[in-house]
């Protein structure tokens, strides 16, 4: 029986990857913080076959505290879901001499300035970038930087879209900066995030994201997913769609820009979270890279779409195992969230009429709850999943449910 340590397992992938692995026939231990785990939901903790507590925002402290577990344990895997301990996770394998990324690389996956630097020295197509500590900075840095807007500014280090803005001149870029600097903690654990924030060039055209599965530097591509976004300042995702529509010359493109990313960023062994878009001139660009599993719950809508658990193979390349990631059906799967009409009291989500391509609704917000407007990802109430044969009958299908969809709010 294999024995899998999964640090952190309270995020949007985490019950996929505690599945995968009793489909593998492996034990699962977490780590994580007493006060954490505490507030795992029962469904959660029955998947957990053991725990180990540590302190996540001391890293030195838990390398040692879980290096200790894992020999005493006999762990055969280190695996993670959370982006912000993915470079604990290649100090874990490595420290254990098990399969992992490179830790020397391993803080430009979680950080987005490092990751632009890295970006920069592997000559990754990415969009030109500043980083800085003040909004008094942030001008300077563009005109030496020969940056024009629009810009986008986004915390060095945060996720769900929290503190990004597009931003179309020089009159908004103060209060940007200030926005993205917004959010100096991640919860539940605290941890303390990088003050700087990050400025690129605005890239127009559709985004997409490319998920890879890598193996002894093998990368084992999965479908490409498109990625729907609001408009204006704030780029909230308000859904996905599998698999994107492109000709192969741009689906190559992709994958070829993205396996650039990951050498620039030392993913050798685990899983990669890779954003793009596509220009109306040009190649492919690469927005950013997560060395994690999705959130959004792609890995229920690749798995829908292709048939392929992205979770299970991600466990496969820890485990050294080749990972299975063959295609064994070819159809589509869309899921949108839905979000509220303003800020205001939640009531609830009626969705009118009967729609054979609605296949889950889930609500995570309950009636009375205060929500707030779609600047970021918080503010969802919780989501559809739609299927259908083809990536244009589930988006017409997920319009049409959409337009039948009540979320009240006073």
């Amino acid at each position: 029986m294999k024995k899998i340590l999964l640090i952190e397992a309270l995020a949007n992938s985490g019950p996929y990857v505690l599945d995968a692995a009793r489909q593998l026939g492996a034990h699962v231990f977490v780590a994580t913080h007493e006060d954490v785990y505490e507030s795992y939901p029962a469904a959660l903790r029955d998947k957990i076959h053991g725990t180990v507590f540590t302190d996540l925002t001391d890293p030195e402290r838990a390398l040692a505290d879980l290096a200790a577990f894992a020999e005493t344990t006999g762990i055969d895997a280190v695996a993670g879901c959370w982006e912000f301990f993915t470079p604990l996770v290649a100090h874990l394998a490595r420290r254990l001499g098990l399969p992992g990324n490179d830790p020397r690389c391993a803080q430009a996956s979680r950080n987005k300035a490092e990751m632009a630097q890295a970006f920069s020295a592997g000559r990754v197509p990415a969009p030109r970038t500043v980083g800085v500590r003040t909004a008094a900075q942030a001008a300077q840095a563009l005109d030496r930087a020969g940056i024009g807007f629009p810009v986008v500014v986004k915390p060095a280090e945060q996720g769900g879209s929290w503190g990004v803005s597009v931003v179309a001149g020089p009159a908004e870029l103060g209060t940007a900066v200030r926005h993205a600097q917004s959010w100096p903690v991640a919860g539940p654990h605290g941890l303390r995030m990088d003050p700087r924030v990050v400025i690129q060039e605005y890239v127009h055209g559709p985004e997409f994201s490319l998920d890879t599965v890598v193996w002894r530097d093998t990368c084992f591509h999965l479908p490409v997913v498109e990625k729907h976004t609001t408009g204006g300042a704030y780029r909230a995702e308000t859904g996905h769609t599998c698999p994107a529509v492109l000709p192969p010359a741009d689906l190559r493109g992709l994958r070829a820009a993205t396996e650039q990313a990951l050498r620039a960023l030392g993913i050798r062994n685990g899983v990669a979270h890779t954003e793009l878009k596509i220009p109306p001139e040009g190649g492919p660009v690469v927005i950013e890279v997560g060395a994690r599993l999705p959130g959004d719950h792609l890995v229920d809508v690749v798995r829908r779409a292709s048939g392929i658990d992205e979770a299970r193979a991600y466990l496969q390349a820890v485990l050294d195992e080749k990972p299975d990631v063959a295609t064994s059906r070819e159809g589509a799967c869309a899921i949108r969230f839905l979000t509220p009409p303003r800020a205001g009291t939640f009531h609830g989500v009626t969705v009118l009429g009967r729609h054979t391509a609605l296949v889950h609704q889930h609500i995570t917000t309950a009636p009375g709850e205060t929500v707030g407007s779609a600047h970021d990802n918080s503010a969802r109430v919780g989501h559809l999943l739609l299927t259908a044969p083809t990536p244009a009958q589930v988006n017409a299908d997920a319009a049409h449910v959409l337009a039948h969809t009540r979320i009240e709010v006073s």
